[in-house]
């Protein structure tokens, strides 16, 4: 499985990566070793999430997610569907926000 996420930093800046396990690829920035972006922003939190079959369907929606101005990730990240439906037409796949920094075990499909 591969993952799509996003990341607040402690200067409140988001970060979107990719990858095959979530939580090594998180401790990783968090030991200043994800990205140089993120090692000059610790510490890190998990924020939202999303899943794929194939690293070339993450590959594919982290692009697209970076692409996002921050006015449009925030309401995904916060699962504010009407905003998020509102500024953007939803995509199938499966989202996860976070509601804590570690907390990838919710299950609320919010797309």
């Amino acid at each position: 499985m591969w993952y799509v996420y996003i990341l607040l930093c402690a200067d409140k800046s988001y970060y979107i990566g990719h990858a095959d396990d979530l939580d090594a690829r998180v401790q990783r920035h968090n030991q200043g070793r994800g990205s140089k972006w993120t090692a000059r922003r610790l510490p890190v939190e998990l924020k939202y999430y999303e899943t794929f079959t194939t690293k070339t369907q993450a590959s594919r929606r982290e692009t697209q997610r970076k692409k996002w101005s921050r006015i449009k990730k925030q309401p995904l990240i916060s699962a504010d569907i009407e905003s998020l439906k509102k500024s953007h037409k939803s995509q199938q796949s499966t989202t996860h926000p976070a509601r804590n920094g570690n907390d990838r075990n919710t299950n609320r499909n919010t797309v």
